[in-house]
């Protein structure tokens, strides 16, 4: 993808400051950290700034939206963070894919933290952790599952879950949720582009029909096959995104008077089939060969 065809993208509203001060100021209060990240975009769904945020906190990674992802490459990026000595665990949370192994992996990470308090003392206690994630990359679906129930309020809308809430669970786990939080600067303007594309980033802040034609240009690229079923498009795909918006409006009807194409229906249309997981199982980040194991 060529960096001169890339929208800029910058957003750091009041409340995803507050989110950071809630962070720093909790991080005391629990033995470890689970990040949630997109399945589709594993490094550009990650907050820069978190790890300096951490420190040394243990953490977990939780790779949600699993289903949506190319399991191949999910995997592959697993295999990625075991060698950055990180635990990664793949997670569907609407079928609970993962989920045994998720808490099953943060008990044993928090345990020298509940361990030491015993040895020394203290009554035994739940293991205490922090799940944190940029917007709409699962969490509060994640923590629904976990709790079993509705207990975190779940809205399809980037930045929604603004209150600390501890939430406890029977397998021995009290939660602390915090709200998403987004840095503020993208240094990675391709990384942007991928956190609109899975809606981390708000549609009324980007230019949503360029937006569009570069997410067809990847797809067509990377994963034609998802597009030629769902659109009955004929091989071979054009490359030129705005190529593809015609040939998607003709096939799906999206016309105005005359004929012409309703391209902004067609982007409306192509951004929820995407969303939707209606365009196949797709991972946007790249993976080393040597990764693919």
């Amino acid at each position: 993808m060529n960096e001169n065809d890339l929208p800029t993208l910058q957003w750091f509203p009041g409340h995803m400051k507050k989110a950071q001060r809630l962070i720093e100021g909790n991080l005391k209060l629990v033995d470890i950290v689970i990040e949630v990240l997109d399945a589709r975009i594993p490094s550009s769904s990650q907050n820069p700034l978190l790890k300096k945020i951490l420190g040394g906190k243990p953490r977990l990674i939780a790779l949600c939206k699993s289903d949506l992802a190319d399991p191949k490459l999910t995997d592959a990026w697993i295999n990625r963070f075991r060698a950055e000595n990180l635990t990664a665990v793949a997670i569907d949370a609407v079928k609970g894919t993962g989920l045994k192994n998720l808490i099953a992996s943060t008990k044993r990470l928090a345990e020298p933290s509940t361990h030491k308090l015993v040895k020394h003392g203290g009554k035994p206690r739940a293991a205490r952790v922090m799940i944190i994630g940029i917007p709409n990359v699962g969490k509060s679906s994640l923590i629904n599952r976990l709790a079993g129930g509705a207990h975190t309020k779940i809205e399809n809308r980037p930045g929604v879950t603004r209150a600390k809430q501890w939430i406890k669970l029977d397998g021995g786990l009290d939660l602390l949720d915090t709200p998403g939080i987004l840095w503020s600067k993208f240094d990675d303007q391709e990384a942007a582009l991928k956190l609109s594309w899975t809606f981390a980033l708000k549609d009324e802040i980007v230019d949503l029909e360029r937006t569009v034609c570069l997410l067809l240009e990847t797809l067509s690229k990377k994963y034609p096959a998802g597009l030629i079923e769902r659109f009955k498009l004929e091989p071979p795909l054009p490359t030129v995104g705005e190529e593809l918006i015609d040939a998607i409006g003709r096939k799906r009807g999206c016309l105005k008077k005359g004929g012409a194409i309703d391209v902004e229906k067609v982007v409306r249309l192509v951004m929820t089939e995407f969303r939707g997981g209606k365009l196949g199982r797709v991972t946007l980040d790249p993976i080393e060969e040597n990764d693919l194991k």
